[in-house]
């Protein structure tokens, strides 16, 4: 077993050739909880916390800050955890903002997202004392003075603007183009319309611009590109409209492992090259300097999450190809039929075994796009009952999870000093019918 296949730190291999997860034999959890298991490290969501937040307050000042982006996975212990190491979270609907108040996060500390918040989102939103609003357009920043007044606040606001940057990954995680649907492009004209309104507006209170793009970012030079545009537009609305820019929120947060060729980021001295330029950049701007924030989700919890699945069937076709069919699918990870998204899957159960075979990873469902991965090395022994593990599934697994199929959805089991405990219960069969009228 050569050390690349452990592409996350909190993997090792026992005496018995097991794959352990933070300590754990994830054997072991999979007879004890059942298959498909999402297991989650809470030591390493904590240490990815602290990473950001120690960065980001050493190079850009106590009052710069990070946001989890809570898309990349959403329940109640999430947001215990985010409260007791000091994080802010960004929120995108109802659901996510009435689960982190369910567990006592503080949602003055919380800011809302989403290109189409409802009348009846932003109502909620300001009633349950959301701190910050990302706004993406004019018609939502209207209804929102509007909503504001009659609950006699002045909403917090930040303003989200499309840098028109292209950070060279996936289309459909690709959000900072001109021709996005999300925010307002600087390049035509609407960025400083939709500015020039919010300073108009009684009911907002504008505290500085938003971007975001893209979370499977390997390069700092991203960022700062895109904090060179937003600080030189922060600079034109100052100039234009006297406006004094309180906060620059960059977004995202840099990329994970999910195969042995993509690097392992050093979070910190990233963080550190971005500080140096937005520094020189608004010295050499003659500006005020904002605070900075960032919204990482999928670099804090990714590599802190697999998900173990039990084989059923192998199927060789000679002369063509092999699948290795498991007890879970696109219902507990839908990214391979989304982006082709690439990644590594280990035999759990035997890591010291020869792979000679060959295979497709595919699931359950009744859909031959139903495929985890393509071209997996397995042991040509692999059979009905064993183990497997597909890593780096802790972000956009579980929170993209489905009942397609009327499949329920697995649990996921948290790990902390090797102990493991159910932060999720696994759903039953009248969990699935439960609102079945």
């Amino acid at each position: 077993m050569e050390n690349k296949d452990l592409i996350c730190e909190n993997l090792s291999i026992d005496d018995n050739g097991v794959l352990n997860f933070a300590g754990v034999s994830t054997v072991e959890l999979a007879t004890k909880y059942g298959t498909p298991l999402f297991l989650m490290d809470e030591e390493r969501i904590r240490y990815k916390c602290k990473t950001y937040l120690s960065a980001v307050k050493k190079y850009f000042g106590e009052s710069s800050g990070v946001l989890y982006a809570s898309k990349a996975l959403s329940f109640k212990r999430i947001y215990e955890i985010m409260k007791e190491e000091g994080m802010g979270i960004d929120v995108v609907s109802q659901g996510e903002i009435f689960t982190a108040k369910r567990a006592g996060f503080p949602l003055k500390n919380a800011y809302f997202h989403s290109n189409n918040k409802t009348d009846e989102d932003i109502d909620y939103a300001i009633k349950n004392g959301v701190g910050t609003f990302v706004v993406d357009n004019e018609e939502e920043l209207v209804v929102i003075d509007k909503i504001a007044r009659q609950n006699g606040v002045k909403q917090k606001v930040l303003l989200r603007l499309t840098p028109g940057i292209d950070p060279h990954t996936y289309d459909a995680i690709n959000t900072g183009k001109v021709d996005s649907k999300f925010g307002s492009a600087i390049e035509t004209g609407q960025a400083e319309e939709i500015t020039r309104l919010a300073v108009s507006l009684k009911g907002v209170d504008l505290k500085g611009f938003h971007c975001h793009v893209g979370s499977q970012v390997f390069d700092s030079d991203v960022y700062i590109m895109a904090s060179t545009v937003m600080l030189n537009f922060i600079k034109d609305m100052k100039v234009k409209l006297g406006f004094i820019t309180e906060v620059l929120d960059l977004g995202g947060g840099y990329g994970v492992r999910y195969i042995e060729s993509q690097p392992n980021m050093d979070i910190e001295s990233n963080i550190r090259l971005v500080s140096e330029h937005i520094k020189n950049t608004v010295k050499a701007l003659e500006i005020e300097m904002p605070s900075i924030f960032f919204e990482p989700g999928r670099s804090i919890v990714a590599d802190s999450g697999i998900t173990l699945y039990t084989v059923g069937t192998v199927k060789r076709i000679k002369g063509y190809k092999n699948y290795v069919s498991v007890d879970g699918g696109m219902t507990d990870n839908p990214r391979f039929a989304l982006y082709k998204a690439d990644y590594t899957l280990l035999p759990a159960y035997d890591m010291n075994a020869s792979r000679e075979m060959t295979a497709s990873i595919v699931g359950r469902c009744c859909e031959s796009g139903d495929i985890i991965q393509e071209n997996v090395k397995m042991p040509e022994t692999i059979k009905r009952g064993d183990v497997i593990a597909c890593l780096t599934t802790g972000a956009y697994n579980y929170s993209m999870s489905s009942n397609y199929n009327r499949i329920a959805r697995p649990a996921v089991v948290m790990i902390n000093d090797k102990k493991d405990y159910v932060a999720v219960k696994r759903e039953s069969l009248e969990d699935i019918v439960n609102l079945d009228v």
